[in-house]
């Protein structure tokens, strides 16, 4: 376990317990910040425009949220509810983290192959990453159908 797994974990603990702490709200908040992510994906080729879109899909979700669910924490269980909500969606955000820094790609005579993370990183984070347990838990992700590469690595979706 590398300084950066526990970076990942601590930012995932935190998102779980936001979720908690938002109740019902904090449910509709994980899922649909999910469904936000990999519609703003789906969307756009371009992490510009996917960042775009997303804000503005989430500015409307909040407002939905809000008005659907006023009162998020009225019952004990509903607290349990936004706890999954926000696990959900700390595990999509530090997948994406993991997965979201440089590719090496080489030419081969097999063809291109891609080496993760790229060397050019600076030595510190380069060791963290490489030697990262969730970013070797999450390996599978780039041999993954293509729906689980939009949400994750879009930009490697549509392959090397």
């Amino acid at each position: 376990m590398t300084w950066f797994d526990a970076l990942l974990i601590t930012l995932w603990a935190v998102l779980t317990a936001l979720g908690a702490r938002r109740g019902l709200a904090g449910l509709a908040w994980g899922l649909g910040g999910i469904a936000l992510c990999f519609l703003a994906n789906s969307l756009s080729g371009s992490p510009v425009a996917a960042a775009v879109i997303a804000l503005l899909l989430s500015a409307g979700l909040a407002v939905v949220i809000a008005r659907l669910i006023p009162v998020p924490l009225e019952q004990p269980w509903h607290m349990v509810s936004g706890a999954v909500g926000g696990f959900l969606l700390g595990g999509l955000l530090i997948a994406a983290l993991a997965l979201g820094f440089p590719l090496d790609v080489r030419v081969t005579p097999k063809g291109p192959l891609g080496t993760y993370p790229s060397t050019n990183l600076s030595p510190a984070i380069y060791d963290a990453v490489r030697n990262s347990a969730v970013k070797n838990g999450l390996r599978g992700v780039w041999s993954a159908g293509p729906a689980l590469k939009t949400l994750l690595i879009p930009d490697q979706a549509g392959g090397l």
